[in-house]
């Protein structure tokens, strides 16, 4: 791991990729007139099971000036950069992220927990994250979780112990590694974004963590990893997750409207702290 300045980064990543995730970066500030806050990897590389040929995912929060956030014809939410081959770059504002957090979308959370960052203050970071911390819906967080790793376990039809596409049972792992991280760790709404930190921080048995290493190492090395059958203890973990999580009751409404209320003075304050002047 290599560190510069606010960049944390892997030697594995590309040097000319970082590169151009700079100069977007510099350029999305430089057109838009915010300040980028916030810029992290997102996607398999930071999830902890690339391949060989993985692309890159930059995902920030950029912050506008504060009279922007008085005008009544308010800019979009979101800038997107150019998609091609190899990079996605593209980040919401400030009040996007707050929203979607506050709502029970655990996204930003992820990307302030990412492990590896291309730009910004680790104050920034700190901040927002104890917004989050104070107001997301655990049993939203919970949902969020079950739902993306449910669907992605339906849909690879792993869950039958039928011969899958290995590659796509990564995408339940990860949501079903993190609600058991939320089963080991009651009262905290951020987990670790990459598998690895998942599970060691919340360990499993051997015959559940074993088979997972190996399918990632297999991974790090081959674009294709072919079709197999996920060993029969994963299986059952991950259905066990699943159907933990499905027993949570909803927040209840007086609860998310204070969050709302304690989420809208943090923004404010955030606003204050990291506009960029105009």
């Amino acid at each position: 791991m290599t560190t510069v300045g606010d960049r944390t980064l892997p030697a594995s990543f590309d040097p000319t990729v970082v590169a151009a995730v700079t100069d977007r970066l510099a350029a999305v500030e430089h057109e838009h007139g915010v300040r980028v806050a916030w810029a992290v990897e997102s996607g398999s590389r930071a999830w902890g099971f690339p391949s060989p040929d993985s692309d890159y995912d930059c995902r920030f929060v950029f912050v506008r000036p504060v009279s922007a956030y008085l005008d009544p014809w308010p800019a979009r939410d979101v800038v997107e950069t150019p998609l091609d081959a190899v990079l996605d770059v593209n980040g919401w504002d400030l009040v996007k992220a707050v929203r979607l957090a506050t709502a029970g979308n655990a996204t930003l959370g992820e990307w302030l927990r990412s492990p590896f960052v291309y730009a910004g203050d680790p104050a920034f970071r700190d901040e927002l994250l104890d917004l989050v911390d104070a107001v997301a819906d655990r049993a939203a967080i919970v949902r969020h979780y079950l739902h993306v790793g449910r669907d992605h376990w339906l849909r690879s039809g792993a869950a039958d112990g039928a011969e899958v596409a290995l590659k796509r049972v990564f995408y339940a792992l990860r949501p079903a590694a993190t609600l058991h991280w939320l089963e080991v760790h009651p009262g905290r709404v951020t987990p670790p974004m990459d598998l690895h930190r998942l599970l060691a921080e919340a360990p499993v048995h051997d015959a559940v963590a074993e088979p997972v290493a190996a399918l990632v190492a297999a991974k790090a090395v081959t674009r294709e990893l072919g079709t197999g059958v996920v060993a029969d203890p994963v299986r059952r973990w991950v259905q066990e997750r699943f159907a933990a999580a499905a027993t949570l009751d909803a927040p209840a409404p007086h609860a998310a409207a204070a969050a709302r209320t304690e989420a809208a003075r943090r923004f404010r304050d955030l606003v204050r702290r990291w506009a960029p002047p105009g």
